[in-house]
């Protein structure tokens, strides 16, 4: 059995390196010819470094075959905003891959180890999803930074305006001027604008990277303001006042429905344990409701009805401010 698992890594890694030649080679005999065509048209500046090229670079995975195919599918720019809104330096194609190493590790693993029958395919897709958590969990914490630091991106460029400066020098500043994520999320708006994208459309990138409400009302109000004309630094004082009202409401908020918070992850989270202590205490009886055909129907409409209850609280203590 080990024999035959250590032939299969093999001759798997030398396909896979062999693909990755024949399809590495076409591209960099193409970017090769690319640059010696720039080269011809116009001259290379002196400090640019040897194998420099104008040309924007896209990070390849570790498998390229693996990005050409995921690239081909529709839920390929969903992926990639996903990983580029969490600021995790990832490729679709290392998700993936990723995602499907951790399910099928899970799979051989439980498999082994596990009486149960259905073990194995649960841990597996539980296993699988559990990149997509992580990464939907670094994209919620990010966003939610940028929020709380996006009033002070606001009077920077106001108090920059207020001095004299053009919006997109002042675009700069606050790119400089602040951490991440909002300092790289508007350096990266600042150079679309700076190598010839029109800043209406590169304002418009932003709302897609950052998907906030308070982001589009900071868009909306430089694009009437450019078109109509006005006190762009007052508009956003502003919408910088507004924004901190708000996360005062939110805190408030958040401390009026703490008890109805704990409350669902206890209800969540009591079955569960008290299943893993009965486990222990009396296997016996545990076992029933995995062997059982009455008891797997328990299993899964307490699954359901946990789930469902947990929804519930999660919508009665949701306030949107």
């Amino acid at each position: 059995m080990l024999l035959a698992v250590l032939v299969f890594v093999v001759v798997t890694a030398l396909v896979m390196g062999a693909s990755m030649a024949i399809v590495r080679l076409p591209g960099a005999l193409a970017n090769r010819r690319l640059a010696q065509r720039l080269r011809d048209v116009g001259p290379v500046p002196a400090d640019a470094a040897d194998g420099a090229s104008v040309v924007r670079q896209e990070d390849d995975g570790p498998l390229p075959v693996v990005d050409r195919l995921i690239a081909k599918s529709g839920a390929a720019s969903a992926l990639a905003r996903l990983i580029e809104q969490s600021g995790v330096r990832m490729t679709p194609g290392m998700f993936v891959m990723l995602s499907v190493g951790a399910a099928l590790a899970a799979l051989f693993l439980i498999g082994v180890s596990a009486k149960v029958a259905f073990a194995a395919p649960v841990g597996a897709i539980a296993a699988g999803s559990l990149p997509y958590l992580v990464l939907a969990q670094r994209r919620s914490a990010r966003i939610k930074r940028f929020e709380e630091q996006f009033p002070e991106a606001l009077d920077l460029l106001a108090r920059a305006l207020r001095a004299g400066h053009a919006f997109q020098t002042a675009l700069g500043m606050v790119a400089d001027g602040l951490p991440p994520p909002v300092g790289p999320e508007f350096k990266k708006t600042f150079e679309q604008q700076n190598f010839g994208l029109p800043l209406k459309e590169a304002l418009t990138e932003l709302t897609d990277r950052v998907p906030l409400l308070d982001v589009r009302f900071f868009v909306t109000a430089v694009s009437i303001q450019r078109e109509t004309g006005g006190n762009l630094a007052e508009i956003l004082d502003n919408l910088a006042n507004v924004v901190r009202e708000r996360f005062t409401i939110l805190r408030q908020v958040r401390v009026h429905t703490a008890h109805g918070r704990f409350t669902g992850w206890v209800l969540l989270a009591l079955p569960a344990a008290l299943g893993v202590a009965l486990s222990i205490i009396s296997p016996d009886h545990m076992n029933t409701l995995f062997t059982e055909q009455l008891g797997k129907t328990m299993l899964v409409g307490a699954a359901v009805m946990q789930t469902l209850g947990y929804v519930w609280i999660r919508k009665v203590i949701r306030i949107e401010v």
